[in-house]
């Protein structure tokens, strides 16, 4: 059960996420408002990278790969 809970997190953070602006380069970034345990983890799969200080959590080119491949298993479409 943890591996889809970490899936569906995974998903959750990328459907729920914006862009950032920085000028020179531009983040994908999304509030962290779900089980901290997941979260960790993909820290630690390099899906998301986290700062312990602040209240969002970047995603990574391969985490946005693995949303994408996740949305397509689950068939989601996006908007």
């Amino acid at each position: 059960m943890k591996d889809q809970i970490n899936e569906l997190t995974l998903l959750l953070l990328y459907l729920t996420s914006f862009k950032e602006d920085y000028g020179f380069a531009e983040a994908q970034r999304s509030w962290k408002g779900y089980p901290f345990e997941s979260l960790n983890e993909l820290s630690e799969y390099d899906f998301i990278r986290d700062s312990k200080r602040s209240k969002s959590v970047y995603l990574t080119e391969k985490g946005i790969e693995q949303a994408i491949e996740l949305m397509k298993k689950y068939n989601i479409k996006e908007q």
